[in-house]
């Protein structure tokens, strides 16, 4: 692509911000990458370029001149649109991009999308599963990239014509898109969630439904027609729409789009059996859904069904998520460190078939927790409480006549008296519907250092 890019300043030093910088400085840009962390030290920011790098690195404050020369600013995922800087950088005319844009515009092939407040990273697994497989038989490469752990920025200079990018994009992500267009994209559900960035339910909804901006009638977009968010969207959206629903198939085929539905136990789509769920490994409603929706994406991509559906059968659940972890002394450990909301936490208590001990809390995101403390619903035998949010958890479920709460203080203490409090035949889960940053830097750690700590149970 011809590069019309002159002085681009990276906000941000993480794994996102440092991608950007070097597939800019590849590209022949004058490169700065910026962090306002004061307390980050320059010679640690370089080395994780993978290469020596010239990029000039700046932490605590901007220098005037530099933001002076600026024509563009790409913003890391954890930035705000409205944060100051940013604001003052597009009042002096700067243009503010982010890393998914930018990776759009110098990466080729084709693009399938998937975004949601919950089920993103197993359709997203998923679909890259599945698009591997494909990507074997007709040729070329897959790329499963996003907020799935590994940038967008990080492949796309290995991109060819006759390659498969499968990304999964946050809200955080979609807030700085603008000629980014896939192929095939995804709005898995949407429900309350990172209200504290985005202020409004109606702003938090907008940014989602940015994944089809630039999609036309000539693109896919897969919707939950049991979601009443996704369900509006698809009376709006330019491109063709493929709905998924568990509740109403009848009135998704009255839209005249194609459906995945559920009968009894067989995943279909219109009138064709797909496959029966006791044919997979994937356990819980929630998954059946993102199943549906990995369906109604790789077939609307061209792969063949008995290619989707042997793929389904093998694909296991991704850590973190509803994770089986071990068996203690008959109790059933699970880690669900990916549960980073109420709504998301509510599905891992669904999964769940026996009584269990539930650990929650964490960073607090402004989210209400009545919805997630009534889907207890006699199946929760003791609430074990950590993190900024515990004692608001706390209130809201004594409201809701809900006592048995105890309160901890470190993820150490948390699986010690969980696996006292759990008996034979009974489980712990831990799903803690809040981010985890304060205690963790990511849900990741956090589900690591949990499981880590059960594999240190003794029998």
């Amino acid at each position: 692509m011809e590069n019309k890019r002159k002085n681009v300043l990276v906000i941000g030093s993480g794994i996102s911000g440092i991608n950007a910088a070097a597939l800019l400085e590849r590209s022949g840009v004058a490169v700065s990458l910026f962090d306002s962390n004061d307390k980050l030290v320059i010679d640690d920011i370089k080395r994780k370029f993978m290469e020596e790098t010239s990029v000039d690195i700046y932490v605590g404050e901007l220098p005037r001149n530099v933001m002076d020369t600026l024509d563009e600013a790409v913003l890391s995922p954890g930035v705000p649109i409205d944060n100051p800087l940013v604001t003052e950088l597009r009042d002096k005319g700067v243009r503010i991009t982010g890393e998914i844009e930018l990776a759009y515009e110098y990466s080729k092939g084709d693009v399938l999308a998937i975004t949601g407040t919950n089920g993103k990273t197993t359709t997203t697994t998923l679909v890259g599963e599945i698009c591997s497989n494909y990507s074997k038989v007709k040729g070329g490469e897959t790329f499963v990239v996003g907020n799935i752990g590994n940038p967008y920025t990080a492949i796309a200079s290995d991109t060819r014509d006759d390659s498969i990018v499968v990304a999964e994009i946050s809200s955080f992500q979609l807030e700085t898109t603008d000629s980014f267009r896939p192929k095939v994209s995804a709005i898995l559900n949407i429900t309350p969630d990172h209200l504290n960035r985005h202020y409004t339910m109606e702003n938090y909804v907008s940014v989602k439904e940015r994944i089809a901006l630039r999609q036309t009638k000539d693109d896919v977009i897969v919707l939950n027609y049991d979601d009443a968010y996704t369900r509006d969207f698809g009376t709006r959206t330019d491109c063709r729409v493929i709905y998924f629903t568990r509740k109403d198939y009848e009135g998704a085929r009255s839209e005249g789009c194609d459906v995945l539905h559920m009968d009894g136990d067989m995943i279909m789509y219109n009138d064709m059996d797909v496959i029966d769920v006791n044919d997979m490994l994937l356990i819980g409603t929630h998954n059946y859904e993102n199943v549906m929706a990995a369906i109604g994406m790789t077939s609307a991509y061209g792969v063949p069904m008995d290619m989707i559906r042997d793929t389904i059968r093998t694909f296991k659940a991704v850590e973190h998520r509803i994770e089986y972890v071990r068996t203690v002394g008959g109790v059933d450990y699970y880690n669900d460190s990916k549960g980073t909301n109420p709504d998301a936490a509510i599905k891992g208590i669904k999964a769940m078939k026996k009584r269990t001990v539930l650990i929650g809390g964490g960073f607090d995101k402004k989210s209400s927790y009545d919805e997630w403390i009534e889907s207890f619903d006699g199946k929760v035998k003791k609430l074990v409480l950590l993190g900024q949010t515990a004692d608001k958890i706390a209130e809201c479920a004594r409201e809701h006549g809900f006592n048995d709460i105890e309160m901890v203080s470190s993820m150490e203490e948390a699986v010690k008296r969980s696996s006292e409090l759990a008996e034979d035949g009974e489980a712990v889960l831990l799903s803690p519907a809040c981010a985890s940053w304060g205690m963790f830097n990511n849900y990741e750690e956090r589900g690591r250092i949990f499981k880590d700590l059960v594999n240190g149970l003794e029998e």
